[in-house]
């Protein structure tokens, strides 16, 4: 395998990504990534398609169609699913617009910005706009996320990994379960060992809802995947996530048991995945989010060992190392279960696509966004009436500095 190795050193601005590896067969994988991309750009706004010319799109059944109902459908072809009470379509605007975004119609980013708090917690101008609010922890997250460098840092890390873990306890057929708070609320849950390593961020986040928001109407279900979406977009690169409020919380104990493990098998992982709706092509986006991560507990004699070299900044080059493409930093730790999905024909493609450059980190970005507002509505049956306020999340930051120390942790 031939590589090409592009080294970025001294403190210089970084735009987008600091190494770049090629391997046989990469050009076409190149143009057809470019290809994505200008597909979406050819459209602008919430009317931009996000192209994937190898996945179905979502249809109302045929009555004429002859295919066997009952037929086991691949889960690597299958279309996006409609989930909770959007499985109509939505009969709200909101609704519609989640229903198009979580089937890919529709792009889950936004640049929408300019937003004025109007006023003070608890003043009348305050309580009359839902997203004033979140303005104020908006402001707050700011803090406690982003790291003297302008990289994300550890509490952002964990946001992000505890929306995913109280998301994704929840799988088709629950009804119960999902993103409903009850990772905070449900003091079962946090003595889990899957969940060992997040008790510091649900007592910040946990904190600031007792002593601060709770009094303003806000719930925890909607605290902690709009922390996990401003993380994302407090590091360097990060998409702006389009982010919706207005679920209702829980303090029941979602069902055990349905989160992924480091050394499952791609069998048991897209399974695992397909029961919440969720498909390879979603799973490899997803799993990008560990370009952020680091470990504490499955080595503990390699703690805080991160799972690629810029560990505080939003990049692809997590989806390169795992691959094994170029020279491995030996701080690196890779995850079993990332290693074989990135060789298991149902996600490599899709993969590799998001590890070239400056294409790949755009598409990337969009697959991630609507794959993760689909995964932060699992369980929630009141879509049609959530509030969009993705003008309150700060813009992205489309470059960072420090080449020397990526891989110093905040």
């Amino acid at each position: 395998m031939k590589l090409s190795l592009i080294v970025v050193a001294g403190l210089g601005a970084l735009t987008v990504f600091e190494c770049t590896y090629a391997y046989p067969g990469m050009g076409a994988t190149v143009d057809e990534v470019k290809q994505r991309i200008q597909g979406r750009q050819q459209l602008s706004g919430h009317q931009r398609l996000a192209s994937n010319a190898r996945r179905q799109t979502t249809k109302v059944p045929d009555p004429n169609d002859t295919q066997d109902p009952n037929a086991v459908e691949d889960v690597a072809d299958a279309a996006p699913k409609l989930i909770g009470d959007i499985k109509d379509g939505g009969t709200t605007a909101v609704g519609k617009a989640i229903a198009r975004i979580i089937t890919e119609q529709e792009t889950g980013q936004s640049s929408v910005g300019g937003y004025q708090i109007p006023g003070s917690l608890g003043t009348f101008k305050c309580k009359a706009d839902t997203c004033c609010v979140w303005a104020h922890i908006s402001l707050q997250l700011t803090n406690i996320f982003r790291g003297q460098s302008g990289r994300c840092k550890k509490y952002a890390r964990a946001a992000i990994r505890l929306g995913f873990h109280d998301a994704g306890t929840w799988k088709d057929g629950l009804d119960f379960g999902g993103a409903d708070g009850s990772i905070i609320l449900a003091k079962e849950e946090i003595s889990r060992p899957d969940n060992k390593g997040l008790q510091d961020i649900v007592r910040v986040l946990g904190n600031m809802y007792r002593q601060t928001f709770k009094q303003y109407g806000i719930g925890v279900a909607d605290l902690i995947q709009f922390a996990a979406k401003h993380a994302v977009v407090t590091c360097p690169l990060g998409p702006r996530i389009r982010t919706f409020v207005g679920r209702k919380d829980s303090s029941r104990a979602n069902m055990d048991g349905l989160l992924p493990g480091v050394n499952d098998s791609a069998d048991t992982l897209i399974a695992l995945f397909a029961a919440k709706t969720i498909g390879p092509h979603e799973l490899t986006a997803l799993l990008g989010a560990h370009t952020a991560s680091q470990q504490f507990h499955v080595d503990p004699s390699r703690a805080a060992a991160p799972q690629d070299g810029t560990p505080g900044v939003w990049d692809t080059l997590f989806y390169n190392q795992t691959l094994g493409l170029g020279p491995l930093p030996k701080a690196v730790f890779r995850f079993p279960s990332d290693v074989v999905l990135a060789q298991d024909p149902r996600t490599r493609d899709e993969w590799r696509k998001f590890s070239i450059g400056r294409e790949g980190q755009e598409d990337w970005n969009e697959d991630y966004a609507y794959s993760y507002i689909r995964l932060s509505l699992l369980g929630v049956n009141n879509i049609n009436q959530l509030t969009e306020c993705t003008k309150v999340l700060p813009m992205p930051t489309k470059s960072f500095r420090g080449a020397g120390d990526l891989l110093i942790a905040e």
